[in-house]
């Protein structure tokens, strides 16, 4: 694209361009614009001289809006794992804009050195323009996918637009049921109503919840080879509709419900009357399985069409996934504790019975997760027959999700590595996956599964374990050898505030930063991206700019590159030790 440069006398000629500027859009888009770009402009505005009336922009207690339209403010839109998780499957781990960028668009930030001040003004201005075009681009690609997904959360959960790209997914699920509320003229209830309802009578048994949740079959670690997976459709929104779960049917008034009762639980359903998020919920998760989803892979439309409903499909996937979770979560102000663990234990009674189910038709079950199951080398009969059973006697639709051509299991739960046919690789829970992992190590995770992903058959797979035993034995031997260069080592980390705002705790990022200020490096603010080394160092770390190779701690390097890898050598049959055992004689030698 062809960008114009325009130089000003003055900064308030600046500002007042920008201004002007603003005025021709309906949507102002930012990363990061509510907690820096729109307030520095507002500032620095009423510091030139100008009128409130003459800036576009009012501030919020934590919110920047633009008086003529609407500010969007990408960074909270991101940041919400509703978008991250069911609208963009995980594709990004780190909320940056650099992140993000690279997950979704395969685009980055312009690099440079040293610090942004001492940029030409032709440098600043590329920098800034690929910054721009990165925070367009992300509304714009896939054919305006984000935009379209805000306005159809927004029609659904009735909000306007900039809450549904700040807020959560509580708030979009209260505001839908508020809506309903009012529409049928019934009364909102009051927290301390539903507390009536009494609490879960099930036992927790991951630390922190309430309740007792899904269920995981605990896999047996190694490798499978020809798993199939077998997806329950939006298994929870199911329920609640098929089972008629709300705050008014649990544990409703009348005697002759209380017969009525959930399996694995003291609570017992209405069959008096429908329940508003049975109606609610269920009403989405129809139009979801039944028109929208089925319409977007409809060949017989056109292509515009199918996008559109996918788009639709994706925004009440966010919605449906959402709205068990919120019910036994404090914050939803319809929260109900008997509801929320009368799903779960739902749950957990459909997958313990479809599992018992596909025992009786031979199809070995490797591993449960929640609302899938990973089935080895089930035949189309068996598939046929265990999918039509869910739906007969649970109604409830088992779909066929994927086949891995092996996959690779830790002991850990929800920790495994799969390989797909075509030899692209799903990663759950590795930590070698994470993106504030140094590059050195993520690189060395990165090339171990590059050997995995070429196995193809088991006999494949012992010539693969030695390439990567012999790889991994390398690795620890640069960073001991201190071989490695320090850009490599480093953390990178965000400052979700400034550095004055952390009070209870100060992580070893924010650590780095105050080192930074204290030097007079550079100004240190709210949203900047902040590298460090591990250090023996009475702090622990120090920040990249400020770090030399004598300064790494190389215990502490090898101990997370232990923390990265145990996962994937529990499941190849190895342990860490053995790969520092076969480096004592090398480093008798190196030394």
């Amino acid at each position: 694209a062809e960008v114009g440069i325009t130089f000003y006398d003055n900064e308030k000629d600046l500002v007042v361009a920008i201004f002007e500027r603003f005025l021709d859009y309906p949507f102002i888009i930012s990363f990061n614009g509510d907690d820096f770009d729109l307030g520095y402009l507002y500032h620095r505005a009423q510091k030139l001289g100008m009128s409130k009336d003459d800036i576009p922009i009012s501030m919020g207690r934590e919110v920047a809006f633009v008086k003529h339209g609407v500010h969007i403010d990408l960074y909270k839109t991101f940041v919400n794992r509703s978008f991250q998780i069911y609208a963009f499957g995980g594709k990004y781990t780190d909320h940056t804009l650099n992140g993000v960028s690279q997950g979704l668009l395969g685009k980055s930030k312009l690099p440079f050195d040293g610090s942004i001040s001492a940029l030409s003004l032709s440098e600043l201005a590329s920098y800034n323009y690929q910054d721009a075009l990165l925070t367009y681009e992300l509304t714009s690609f896939d054919n305006d996918l984000l935009m379209k997904l805000l306005m159809v959360i927004s029609r659904i959960a009735k909000m306007p637009i900039d809450d549904v790209s700040r807020l959560g997914v509580s708030q979009w699920i209260r505001s839908m049921m508020y809506f309903e509320h009012r529409k049928m003229n019934a009364l909102i209830p009051k927290r301390e109503d539903l507390e009536l309802k009494g609490e879960a009578t099930s036992e927790a048994i991951i630390k922190g919840k309430k309740y007792k949740g899904g269920l995981v079959v605990e896999p047996k670690s190694g490798v499978y080879f020809g798993i199939s997976v077998l997806d329950f459709s939006s298994l929870y929104p199911s329920i609640i509709k098929v089972h008629n779960l709300s705050y008014e049917t649990v544990r409703c008034p009348h005697p002759e419900c209380r017969v009525n009762l959930i399996p694995g639980t003291e609570h017992w359903v209405c069959k008096k009357r429908d329940g508003t998020s049975s109606l609610v919920i269920g009403s989405l998760r129809d139009l979801r399985v039944n028109y929208y989803k089925p319409l977007s892979k409809d060949q017989s439309i056109s292509a515009e069409e199918r996008n559109l409903y996918l788009v639709v499909s994706q925004a009440l996937k966010v919605i449906l996934n959402a709205s068990y979770g919120v019910m036994g979560a404090e914050i939803y102000p319809l929260y109900c504790l008997p509801v929320a663990e009368a799903t779960a234990a739902v749950g957990r009674y459909s997958i313990t019975k479809t599992i018992e189910k596909c025992k009786q038709l031979g199809i070995e079950v490797v591993y449960g997760d929640t609302d899938s199951l990973f089935l080895r080398s089930p035949t189309l009969d068996q598939v046929d027959a265990v999918t039509s059973w869910a739906k007969r006697e649970l109604s409830i639709e088992l779909e066929f999700e994927k086949e891995y051509r092996y996959v690779a299991f830790s002991q850990r739960k929800k920790n495994y590595m799969g390989v797909l046919p075509d030899g692209n690789v799903d990663i759950k829970g590795l930590t070698g996956k994470k993106s504030h992992t140094p590059p050195f190590i993520r690189q060395a995770f990165y090339d171990a599964v590059s050997i995995l992903s070429r196995v193809e058959t088991e006999s494949d797979f012992e010539e693969a374990r030695g390439k990567i035993k012999t790889a991994l034995r390398g690795t620890v031997l640069s960073l001991k050898s201190k071989k490695v260069p320090l850009e490599e080592l480093a953390f990178h980390m965000m400052l979700s505030k400034s550095i004055d705002r952390y009070n209870a705790t100060r992580p070893q990022h924010v650590k780095a930063a105050e080192q930074l200020r204290g030097a007079g490096k550079r100004e240190i603010r709210a949203g900047d991206i902040i590298s460090f080394i591990k250090t023996a160092t009475p702090a622990g770390v120090k920040p990249l700019e400020l770090a030399n190779i004598d300064d790494v701690d190389t215990q502490k390097y090898v101990e997370y590159l232990r923390s990265t890898f145990d996962q994937l050598l529990d499941s190849l049959g190895y342990e860490f030790e053995e790969i520092l055992g076969s480096t004592k004689l090398e480093d008798f030698f190196w030394t």
